[in-house]
């Protein structure tokens, strides 16, 4: 097990009509808020009037940006930064998925930043201090909601960048899971594959012994195969997204990385699809993961073979790990089949057209490698988008 340090300050807030807590908890962090989100879908369910009557009872004075989109703008970040200069808030509230909240925290890190908040993302700055964030989660998925990431699409060359801090670990995050009962299905099984992306970046890693957090992450990708196709069947099953809702933060708010380091580049091959298409991280997700398996599998057979395993069922583990490997890798894509994912390019209408100046992006011209377990440059990215046809 590798040294670390864990530390994660986002308070949850987890329950039945738990919405009704975020005046009490953002009065602690100033009288002025910028509620931000996405669609209409926030003001149609009643949900932004109760958050408002919230904040209005404890004293929360507030202005609201909505427009957020799915892999969200640097455009509109730039928006928030000057509404929220202008209004002198204190405090950003996200009310929505991981689109509202990474777009709140980058908001959150351009306000006090002298410069161009895109320098944190392209990575030639380092941010100080930012404005405290919250968040009404309505989506389980990315799992922002307890983590130090937030990614942002500038639209100048439609580069899809993450940055990473503790300084935008949310202040407070509420999980209600009666929220997330009128997602549409797509959307739901969107989700799904984000939060098993999570966990597999983590579980793919070199670092050796890691029993516990395997045991960890395997047990979470379990509770997560159950859930799903019970929320699919029935929308107001609570109990179930209960264990989604939380098994989706568990994936991401960095615990079961611990001792460990994970891979990460799948999530940056899907970065560049998803600039380059516009669809959803979830969706480009269920495409390029099983190709990144497939491609890395020799790599380390036998961590393969022991998720096949432990997680699908696989009796031939330690008989035939090849063999293995690969079925474990099948019965996933099948997995995400039956939620309703597509598992190839061909199936979200993409052909191969754009594969080499998507890895020449991912590369930055074959200058750089990303992922951990596997390291992935031009020629090996090229590989995957290719398997992923």
């Amino acid at each position: 097990m590798d040294d670390f340090v864990f530390q994660n300050t986002t308070k949850i807030i987890f329950g039945r009509g738990t919405e009704a807590k975020v005046g009490e908890e953002a009065r602690q962090f100033g009288t002025r808020a910028l509620l931000h989100y996405g669609g209409g879908s926030v003001k149609r369910s009643g949900l932004f009037d109760r958050v408002a009557a919230s904040l209005k009872a404890a004293g929360v004075s507030f202005v609201e940006l909505g427009g957020v989109a799915p892999n969200p703008r640097l455009s509109l970040v730039h928006e928030g930064i000057a509404l929220c200069r202008r209004e002198k808030v204190g405090i950003v509230i996200a009310i929505g998925g991981g689109s509202a909240i990474d777009s709140a925290k980058a908001i959150a890190l351009g306000v006090p930043y002298q410069g161009e908040v895109w320098d944190f993302f392209a990575g030639t700055a380092e941010p100080k201090e930012a404005l405290p964030v919250a968040t009404v989660l309505t989506i389980p998925a990315a799992g922002s909601e307890s983590s130090t990431a937030s990614v942002i699409t500038n639209e100048d060359g439609m580069l899809k960048r993450g940055f990473n801090s503790p300084i935008i670990y949310p202040r407070f995050s509420i999980l209600n899971p009666e929220l997330a009962f009128t997602l549409p299905k797509q959307q739901v099984a969107n989700g799904v594959a984000d939060i098993m992306s999570h966990l597999f970046e983590r579980y793919f890693t070199n670092s050796r012994p890691v029993e516990l957090t395997d045991r960890l992450i395997e047990a979470t990708l379990r509770t997560v195969i159950d859930a799903a196709p019970r929320v699919l069947a029935r929308a107001d099953d609570y109990d179930a997204w209960a264990e989604l809702m939380w098994s989706g933060t568990i994936a991401h708010n960095n615990l079961l990385n611990t001792g460990r380091v994970g891979d990460w580049g799948s999530h940056d091959l899907e970065h560049e699809l998803s600039a380059a298409y516009d669809i959803a991280h979830g969706a480009g997700l269920a495409v390029v993961f099983p190709a990144w398996m497939k491609y890395v599998h020799k790599h380390d057979v036998a961590r393969f073979a022991q998720v096949a395993s432990r997680v699908w069922g696989v009796d031939s583990a330690f008989m035939d790990p090849e063999r293995a490997a690969l079925t474990g890798i099948e019965r996933l894509e099948g997995f995400w089949q039956y939620l309703g994912l597509k598992v190839r390019l061909s199936g979200l209408g993409i052909g191969p057209e754009r594969i080499p100046e998507m890895a020449d992006k991912l590369s930055s011209k074959g200058t750089k490698t990303v992922g951990n377990f596997v390291k992935v440059g031009k020629a090996e990215a090229e590989a995957i988008y290719q398997l992923a046809l």
